[in-house]
Formats: C-alpha cells, sequence, structure tokens
C-alpha cells in the first residue's frame, strides 16, 4: 500500500484522472493536433510541392523556404503572405504553424532535419476517433519518489519512432521509486514547465495491452528535499501510437521497466486496441 491510499478521496481521485485523459484526447483530437496530420514530408534542397499544402519547399543554410505561386497564399502571424517567404532557422524540436484554409501547416525541425507536417481537421484518422482506453485508476500506482540530481545535466541520445532518425535531449538526473519491494530508477528530461520533469519508459505491458515503443509521465518539480510524486495513472500515449507520421523519441535503455505498469493508457483502438 502507498501513502497515497491513507485518506485518500477515490470519488476526487477518479474525477481528477477524468479531468486530465480528457484534456490529453482533447489536445491530441484537437482540429490541429496529430490526428488532424496527413503527411509527414522531409525538406531539402529541391523545391518541391505537395498534394495537401500550397507552395514550393526547401530547406536553405538560412532555413525553411516557400514559393508560393500565383493565387497562393498562407497566413503567418495573422498576416497573409504570398511569393516567398523565409521563415528563417527552426530551432530542434521547435514548431511554426502558418495557417491555409481550415489547416494549418506545421513547418518544424525534427532530430536536425526539417520537416512539413500539414494538419487538417477533416483528416479521417481525427473524424473517426472516438477514445483511448485505459486502466482504471487506482490510488496504488501513486508512489512517493525521489530525484536524484546528476553532478551537471547530461546529453543523452534516443532513437525515435522514426527508422535512422535520433533525438538529443539534455537530462538533469533520475527518478527512484518502490514497488511491490522493487527500487526502480529512470531517467528523466526536463519537462514543459519549469522544473518539471518527463519519463519516457516501458516495462511488461509494453506490446501487450500498452504501445509498443514508449509511454509518457509528467512528473511535478521536486521539492527542496528532492521529493516526488510519481502517479503512473498518467502515463500517457504519444502521438506514434496513433500515427505513423509523428518522430517520437523512445525511452532510454535504462527506462525499460522489468515489471508491469497495468495503469495509465492502453494502446489506441487506431492500432488494434481493445475497448
Amino acid at each position: 500500500m502507498s501513502v497515497q491510499d491513507v485518506g485518500v478521496d477515490r470519488s476526487d481521485f477518479v474525477k481528477d484522472w477524468e479531468q486530465w485523459h480528457r484534456e490529453h484526447e482533447e489536445v491530441l483530437a484537437g482540429p490541429h493536433g496529430f490526428l488532424a496530420i496527413t503527411s509527414l514530408h522531409w525538406l531539402n534542397a529541391e523545391p518541391t510541392r505537395f498534394e495537401d499544402a500550397p507552395g514550393a519547399w526547401s530547406t536553405t543554410p538560412e532555413g525553411v523556404v516557400v514559393e508560393l505561386a500565383e493565387g497562393e497564399e498562407l497566413t503567418v502571424d495573422g498576416v497573409a503572405v504570398s511569393g516567398r517567404h523565409d521563415f528563417g532557422v527552426i530551432g530542434e524540436r521547435e514548431s511554426l504553424y502558418p495557417g491555409f484554409g481550415d489547416a494549418v501547416i506545421e513547418v518544424a525541425k525534427r532530430g536536425g532535419h526539417d520537416i512539413l507536417r500539414p494538419r487538417h481537421p477533416g483528416n479521417a484518422l481525427r473524424t473517426a476517433f472516438t477514445r483511448t482506453p485505459a486502466y482504471a485508476p487506482d490510488p496504488r500506482w501513486v508512489r512517493p519518489g525521489r530525484f536524484v540530481p546528476f553532478d551537471a545535466p547530461r546529453a543523452v541520445t534516443v532513437g525515435a519512432a522514426v527508422e535512422g532518425l535520433e533525438h538529443v535531449y539534455d537530462s538533469p538526473g533520475q527518478v527512484e521509486f518502490e514497488l511491490d519491494g522493487a527500487v526502480h530508477r529512470l531517467t528523466a528530461f526536463n519537462g514543459r514547465a519549469a522544473g518539471s520533469l518527463t519519463v519516457l519508459f516501458t516495462d511488461a505491458t509494453s506490446g501487450v495491452t500498452t504501445y509498443a515503443a514508449n509511454r509518457s509521465l509528467s512528473i511535478a518539480a521536486p521539492d527542496t528535499e528532492g521529493r516526488v510524486t510519481i502517479d503512473l495513472n498518467r502515463a500517457a500515449n504519444l502521438p506514434c501510437a496513433y500515427t505513423d507520421l509523428a518522430t517520437c523519441p523512445l525511452p532510454p535503455a535504462e527506462n525499460r521497466l522489468p515489471v508491469a505498469i497495468e495503469t495509465g493508457e492502453k494502446i489506441p483502438l487506431e492500432r488494434g486496441g481493445q475497448p
């Protein structure tokens, strides 16, 4: 039994989890979320046109460029642009979203490569989406943990859902927690909020009831004593669990847990998961 089991209001606990799960799905299946992506294009020096985006796109030493033909335009920062437009050099894991009708054209850099990912609200993967199956939330899977910082942040190279692609993330340290008498330690990356952490992992359920390649877990910033709360109920699918048009990172080798984490999101219905 974890300390979170003591005196927990299960009704409120379930409601909080349901809200988290609902918000996660709303982002995924939003009009321009990952389920709206219609293609993934790797840009090179040759200007190239694509069926689901206006213009001819290329990458140059000065950044991504689009040449829009007569009658074509994009909306960039609320302003209509035509002809040639330079997006400049895009930083790793950054994205720009020029508009095109009811779509947006994601211009991004992943693994050192400039890419284009048009996002159309009418994409069948998005319009057919209903929900993501998940284990019922249980306070048992909320574990007290500890953040163990490295002496200095380390650059960690991991693979990606796209074969041959690699991602490099800064890791400030590891998080450790106990489950059924065993201590597990996972390499963490910096999260979106200041001081927060993100952990990518697999476990004994991966490829059985949960997505084979990875799941992601967000952890709030450690307190002054390094204590963290690890809520495994919120183990979430990354976009690659739904579409081959994602470039998601894979977990570091040390984050492959030998135990079954039977909580969190399961294999999506789109990948043959069970309701």
